[in-house]
């Protein structure tokens, strides 16, 4: 994760970063310390796998710490922007449809954090979001896949 560059939340996805910040400082390092506190207590800790496993633990809980802290300082929130409704920008939701199909598709662009194609969230920074941005509504967005090139069209942003 870059140290300088605007990291792109939803207000909700900078919540929950929050959140798990607060748990992995508070409650998850006490359990660890608290692992590696019982690891020791059982004797010799050059052959105990506890002690290893708690220490391991520990080593990415403490990534993940940091991780998170650079994602706060570099955090900007998406706000409603000055581009038009009809408009595809960050936070908001596109819907699509493939070229020659009427299967029609729901997105909602948001920063790589909150990135989940699953549930319809994708990157800004993905091929589909760099396609779609800056994208009114009628016009097409030609998206490069290992499969070759796809056209959609943009039908509705909310």
């Amino acid at each position: 994760m870059a140290n300088n560059q605007p990291i792109y939340l939803t207000a909700e996805g900078l919540r929950k970063v929050k959140e798990e910040l607060e748990y992995l400082t508070t409650t998850r390092r006490r359990e660890v310390a608290q692992m590696i506190a019982e690891a020791k207590a059982e004797g010799d800790i050059s052959e105990n796998a506890g002690y290893d496993e708690a220490k391991t633990a520990q080593g990415f809980l403490e990534g993940r710490i940091r991780e998170l802290e650079v994602l706060l300082k570099n955090a900007k929130v998406i706000a409603d922007d000055a581009a038009a409704p009809d408009t595809v920008s960050l936070g908001r939701t596109v819907i699509v449809r493939e070229a020659g199909t009427e299967y029609e598709e729901s997105y909602t662009i948001v920063g790589p954090p909150e990135a989940d194609p699953a549930k319809g969230r994708i990157s800004n920074e993905s091929p589909m979001g760099k396609a779609l941005l800056g994208k009114r509504v009628g016009q097409s967005a030609i998206v490069t896949s290992p499969g070759g090139e796809i056209a959609f069209e943009i039908v509705r942003v909310k």
